[in-house]
């Protein structure tokens, strides 16, 4: 995969080198199972390419509910509180928060059909190597609504620009 990766790099540098005119930033929100949790993605990208044809490299990280139970919040006669349900000790209202972030990158190689959709695949790197098939709708002239799918990877948004 280190060799795939660095094939993946090397093509993008080298469209990169010629068509620097079409190259485009652009932003994804999605809600996605990735890395076995469900979260939601937000990612930052940069798309190269000509006639068409695209390579998107892009980082980002997934956001999810992580698995500490020993803390919650609890209604304490109308003022919530953190409260460890080990001790029914009240605790520091950040334990509460289970929110976990993991980052990730990506290669995509995607063909745009011209007022239709944008169709191709690509590999994510997080906890593991995914690759998967990608298309997107276009909604306005930047805003397109996407869906990525492949082995225990899952992801659906919307992207602008590109």
């Amino acid at each position: 995969m280190k060799n795939l990766t660095m094939a993946a790099i090397a093509s993008a540098m080298g469209v990169a080198c010629v068509a620097p005119a079409v190259a485009q930033i652009g932003v994804e929100a999605n809600g996605a199972r990735a890395d076995g949790r469900w979260g939601g993605e937000l990612g930052i990208g940069y798309s190269i390419g000509t006639a068409g044809f695209k390579l998107t490299p892009s980082v980002g990280a997934l956001f999810y509910a992580g698995d500490n139970d020993r803390y919650e919040r609890q209604d304490n006669g109308g003022s919530p509180r953190c409260r460890d349900t080990f001790n029914g000790q009240y605790a520091d209202s950040d334990l509460c928060n289970n929110t976990k972030v993991k980052p990730y990158g990506r290669v995509e190689a995607t063909y745009s059909i011209p007022l239709f959709a944008t169709v191709g695949g690509g590999v994510r790197f997080g906890r593991d190597v995914r690759p998967y098939g990608t298309i997107a709708l276009p909604l306005a002239p930047k805003l397109k609504v996407k869906g990525n799918a492949g082995p225990k990877y899952f992801a659906a948004g919307l992207t602008l620009g590109y």
